[in-house]
């Protein structure tokens, strides 16, 4: 047996139906595409989002009008001053840290401490962002609340 010779076995390819081309075809008074009306037609058939008639629902739903800041929005990974208070003393708190130990999901995102909770320890705390109230304990117990660009 040869390469050359090599058929596929009986049923397993079939012709593709060619809709349309008369009486060549096999399917001659309607080409194979049934009766009358919109489908029979070339281009035909309903588009996207037709509902019978009915309004359709992108048409139905009131317009949103005004700018919307969600694409601009910046947000912040929130870490509160308690969960930073079982760190050592003198540790350098940076994001990467953070991240490591769980206290933030996502590594890259600003990260913002807040002043909830009370700090017992001197730390140096690298952040994105600080609320008023953690900068305030962090730098009563002497430690440092440095910004990250």
């Amino acid at each position: 047996m040869e390469i050359h010779e090599l058929k596929p076995t009986k049923g397993s390819i079939t012709r593709k139906h060619r809709v349309g081309r008369g009486h060549g075809s096999g399917s001659v008074k309607t080409s194979g595409r049934g009766g009358k009306g919109q489908t029979a037609r070339s281009g035909g058939g309903k588009g996207p989002g037709f509902e019978g008639g009915q309004t359709p629902w992108y048409r139905r739903l009131p317009k949103l009008k005004g700018f919307k800041n969600a694409r601009f929005k910046k947000t912040f990974q929130i870490v509160s001053l308690q969960k930073l208070d079982f760190f050592q003393e003198g540790t350098l708190i940076e994001p990467d840290l953070l991240f490591k130990n769980r206290l933030i999901r996502k590594q890259g995102d600003p990260v913002k401490i807040l002043g909830n909770g009370e700090i017992t320890k001197v730390l140096t705390v690298k952040a994105h962002a600080f609320s008023k109230t953690a900068q305030e304990k962090i730098s009563s117990r002497g430690g440092k609340a440095e910004l990250i660009q």
